[in-house]
């Protein structure tokens, strides 16, 4: 499987063996000659990548207001994992999309690609979508989450990307950028191309 990665972004080598494999983390690990010659067993983990959009209808930005049976009520964009065989990132995002609000659109832009943490070959995919094709008014049932699709201005998105009940509202991109003008214009991710062997 082909996709772009942060050009610093570290992956796990290619002889790398898979020593576990849960439901959602796998875990690799591999002989490292060390500096003075020495072999150290190092160790990584993987996981399904995460694809992530802020989607824009006119001046308005979709924001979601969830709960999970695990977790308190939080605010976020359409996120989740991004775990379909044969989906690229894009795909999943409007999978994503589409399933927790309904929503269709017809233009989309990659605006960053970030690996969460050296140690785990997770990277978080973030589009801008815009141009609504479609508003289903009938939604999946998402693992029984429950979902409220709210229409929020710039201001009042930035003001939730700081709430404490926040939880995958970009707080460092809303701080970036001073306008939906600004964020609309955040040009397209350039990173490398890498093929990830399952």
């Amino acid at each position: 499987m082909k996709k772009i990665v942060p050009s610093n972004a570290v992956l796990i080598p290619r002889h790398a063996k898979r020593v576990f494999k849960g439901e959602i983390f796998e875990v690799y690990q591999w002989p490292q000659e060390m500096f003075d010659g020495s072999i150290k067993t190092f160790e990584m983990v993987r996981r399904p990548d995460t694809v992530a959009t802020i989607a824009v209808i006119e001046d308005k930005i979709i924001v979601l207001e969830e709960e999970q049976p695990n977790l308190p009520t939080y605010y976020s964009i359409p996120i989740g994992r991004h775990d379909v065989a044969g989906e690229t990132p894009l795909q999943g995002a409007q999978r994503e999309l589409a399933e927790e609000a309904g929503l269709y659109f017809k233009n989309w832009k990659l605006i960053t690609v970030r690996q969460i943490t050296s140690k785990v070959e997770w990277f978080l995919y973030l589009y801008v979508a815009t141009g609504l094709v479609k508003e289903a008014t009938n939604t999946p049932e998402n693992d029984g989450e429950k979902i409220t699709v709210m229409r929020k201005t710039f201001e009042e998105t930035k003001q939730l990307a700081n709430h404490t009940r926040n939880r995958h509202i970009p707080r460092d991109l809303f701080e970036s950028v001073q306008s939906l003008e600004d964020l609309l214009a955040i040009p397209e991710f350039e990173g490398k191309e890498v093929t990830i062997t399952p």
